[in-house]
């Protein structure tokens, strides 16, 4: 009797312990990574059917067009996106609705200005350049400068969502419902007569981001009516453009420096080569979406517990993402390589060649998550000029390493150079972070003996 309700107790135990990290930071990471992995999934076999249907170099064209779309688009938001998940969580802890209310609107207006001008700048540039116009690249661009306001509008409504703990309003409409329109607007296109072109991959874009951002922002609107009501607004521009500014300049920085193999490449390579490279990097992302879960579900709550003066607290969430995120990156990594020849083998058979590629990317990746969550503590806790700063010397690093490898080893090169300057960024971070904030964000062998509570 004594065992069965020693039995019982741990039974009940467990699943309470089962029930808090269901509920909890690590709960949340796992609907995130759910879901990123679904969309991931959409994406994937989006990137198929454009390599299937358009062959080797209208999908370069085509990926080199994305890769500026989410360059600039990211960056139009000039960091009021990440920004939302340090002010909005401070301010509801406050009480400040004035505050949050302006934040919302505020960011809105900059986030469409900023994109609007920044896609008039970039037609400006393509039509003084000229050559472009009269290239593979000239119908494509005219239509990604309309793709542009929606991608940032989407991505600020992404940043809204992810600082009220609303994981899946955030990350499924962007990334699960967008890609999976991306292939059913190509399908339908190429059924009803249109050619397998870049042009029309990216017209497709356009209009699955249109509609997807109109379904989050829909539902965005509805679930903040219903938890701050109408009132008036207090707008504090300098203080959040003190902190965004510099968010921005990362996120500008960190953009270039996940796309920067991707842009060189379209400099030294044949859009053919662009598209072989480009397929290994999205299957790859299998594997950096357990960053961005991770980062989703936990960089607000280092905000909340960093403004209720929790250290302990918030040294234990760090620590708890940092050994979940190795460890998942570690398993997911290797899931991704033991698939890697099929995966790669239905973008088509040349694509085969692929395979090393992926192989470098994704050991960068995983000897880079051992470092922890320095970048998410310094952007939400206060040093996010230093953040900026190392990526933009790890943008730096990156893009001379792939001039340097590229003509050396080939499309090879580009992939070590990643691998190489993402590890030095990770170790960056962890260092800026415990020289800041005091905090230890790399992963001790000694935690995997702990249990997590």
């Amino acid at each position: 009797m004594a065992t069965d309700r020693i039995g019982t107790s741990g039974l009940r135990g467990g699943v309470a312990r089962l029930a808090r990290l269901r509920t909890g930071a690590a709960g949340a990471a796992i609907d995130v990574f759910a879901i990123r992995i679904a969309a991931a999934g959409f994406a994937y076999g989006a990137q198929v059917l454009m390599a299937r249907l358009m062959g080797g170099t209208e999908y370069g064209i085509y990926a080199a067009i994305w890769v500026w779309i989410a360059i600039l688009g990211h960056s139009a938001t000039l960091g009021l996106s990440q920004g939302a998940c340090r002010f909005l969580p401070a301010d509801q802890a406050r009480g400040d609705d004035a505050a949050m209310r302006a934040y919302l609107l505020g960011g809105l207006s900059v986030t469409l200005a900023c994109a609007t001008a920044v896609a008039l700048g970039g037609l400006g540039l393509v039509w003084v350049e000229g050559s472009l116009l009269a290239g593979l690249y000239a119908a494509p661009l005219l239509v990604a400068a309309l793709v542009l306001p929606l991608f940032a509008l989407q991505d600020y409504c992404e940043g809204i969502a992810r600082s009220q703990n609303w994981p899946v309003l955030a990350i499924a409409p962007p990334y699960l419902l967008r890609q999976g329109l991306i292939m059913a607007a190509m399908l339908i296109a190429i059924g009803l007569g249109a050619p397998a072109e870049a042009r029309i991959a990216v017209l497709c874009t356009l209009v699955a981001t249109g509609l997807a951002v109109a379904v989050q922002a829909g539902l965005l609107v509805m679930r903040l009516r219903a938890s701050i009501a109408a009132g008036p607004r207090h707008y504090a521009w300098r203080r959040w453009f003190r902190a965004c500014l510099p968010i921005a300049a990362s996120d500008l920085a960190s953009a270039g420096f996940n796309f920067v193999d991707v842009v060189v490449l379209s400099l030294l390579a044949s859009p053919a080569t662009v598209g072989l490279y480009f397929a290994a990097t999205r299957i790859q992302q299998f594997v950096v979406f357990v960053h961005f879960a991770a980062t989703a579900a936990t960089a607000q709550r280092f905000t909340a517990a960093h403004a209720a003066g929790d250290r302990r607290g918030l040294a234990t969430l760090v620590r708890m993402q940092a050994r979940l995120t190795l460890a998942a990156t570690i398993l997911i990594g290797a899931a991704v390589l033991a698939a890697a020849p099929l995966l790669l083998r239905l973008f088509g058979p040349e694509f085969h060649d692929s395979l090393p590629i992926l192989a470098v990317l994704v050991a960068g990746s995983i000897v880079a998550s051992a470092f922890g969550p320095g970048e998410d503590l310094l952007n939400m806790l206060g040093g996010e000029r230093l953040a900026a700063f190392i990526t933009v010397g790890m943008l730096v690093l990156a893009a001379g390493l792939c001039f340097a490898l590229i003509p050396i080893l080939g499309v090879l090169g580009a992939a070590l150079a990643m691998a190489l300057a993402t590890v030095a960024r990770a170790i960056a971070m962890a260092l800026a972070a415990k020289s800041v904030h005091g905090l230890t964000t790399p992963v001790q062998l000694s935690d995997f003996g702990r249990s997590t509570r």
